[in-house]
């Protein structure tokens, strides 16, 4: 029996949890597992609306996610005041999100903007590709794989030997 730390746990959020954020999710599970460091986080995605709770992500970033080998997975869900415990760090698309969160009371200090974490990004928020055509999500695509690294990078940093510490 090994005594590993307790994994890092990290939520992505956008509005309806049917576009960015569960290929945010997709990609960092995809990336953490092409490293070999899966077993060191848990991650999950959620919307800060209602109106898509249980259903699969949009069938446009479904395919934008498969011709890029990820795949999804998820069922759209509702942000949880239990989520600002149960998660280490917080990663919303768009200030409209990031102030929803606040709002409902998460902490400062675990809630931040996707982009922020890529210097690379060449904007701040993650466009909403959802009223648009697929030139849209491949946008989305391109900005959350960046960021996605950029934020595995950090957190292996954080964290070299796994895990966060609990209190």
């Amino acid at each position: 029996m090994t005594d590993r730390p307790p994994p890092t746990r990290v939520l992505f959020v956008c509005m309806g949890n049917i576009c960015r954020s569960p290929l945010a999710e997709a990609i960092f599970r995809h990336r953490a597992a092409t490293r070999g460091v899966a077993e060191r986080f848990l991650v999950d995605s959620a919307g800060t609306g209602d109106w898509h709770v249980g259903e699969a992500p949009d069938e446009r970033v479904q395919h934008v996610a498969a011709r890029n080998g990820v795949w999804l997975d998820s069922a759209a869900r509702q942000v949880k005041r239990g989520d600002f415990k149960r998660f280490d760090h917080i990663f919303c698309m768009d200030e409209d999100n990031r102030e929803a969160l606040l709002e409902m009371g998460a902490p400062a200090g675990k809630v931040r903007l996707l982009l922020e974490c890529d210097p690379r990004a060449p904007m701040v928020e993650v466009p909403d590709p959802y009223f648009g055509g697929e030139d849209g999500f491949d946008l989305v695509w391109r900005l959350v794989d960046s960021a996605c690294d950029a934020v595995l990078d950090e957190l292996l940093d954080e964290h070299p030997s796994g895990g966060t510490k609990r209190t």
